[in-house]
């Protein structure tokens, strides 16, 4: 069986900034927990981030950025998380090297795991095109990123691949 990475946030595990979750629609999980083996994991969470912690958002750029040194990860309280998203998404990294994972499907919005989409650092609630920090890791080292909202092409690819 195939293993997916999962944000834990996604399968009710209460590690978001906040001490929130948020969720995958029933029946997509349902079909992913009989079609692969869920590997549920947080970026933030495994690089020592607490929760609660500030909202963070990328300044300046995107998860490419962060990577490449030309932009900050930083909390709404001013302090600078971008060390502590970087190590998240190398943890991330190296545990689908491990457990020799192929796809994630990874928290939209989230400065470490959006695919798509992700805030654009005012902190005022506006969304950019962008991924954040792991999922341009992930991908930069040829795993497939979805997000809880395109569950349905990962089924579709991996149904083509069986």
């Amino acid at each position: 069986m195939v293993k997916v990475l999962v944000s834990s946030c996604l399968v009710g595990n209460n590690v978001r900034y906040n001490t929130s979750c948020l969720s995958v629609k029933e029946p997509e999980l349902l079909w992913l927990k009989s079609n692969a083996e869920l590997v549920t994991f947080c970026p933030e969470v495994s690089a020592g981030l607490p929760i609660p912690r500030a909202p963070a958002e990328i300044i300046t750029g995107k998860g490419v950025d962060v990577l490449d040194g030309l932009a900050n990860v930083v909390g709404n309280d001013g302090i600078d998380v971008t060390e502590q998203f970087v190590s998240g998404a190398e943890n991330a990294l190296d545990l689908c090297k491990k457990q020799q994972i192929k796809y994630a499907i990874l928290a939209e919005g989230s400065p470490s795991c959006g695919s798509s989409k992700i805030y654009d650092g005012t902190f005022n609630g506006i969304k950019i095109d962008g991924s954040g920090v792991a999922t341009a890791l992930l991908e930069r080292n040829g795993i497939k990123v979805y997000s809880q909202h395109t569950i349905a092409k990962l089924r579709e690819a991996l149904e083509k691949n069986s």
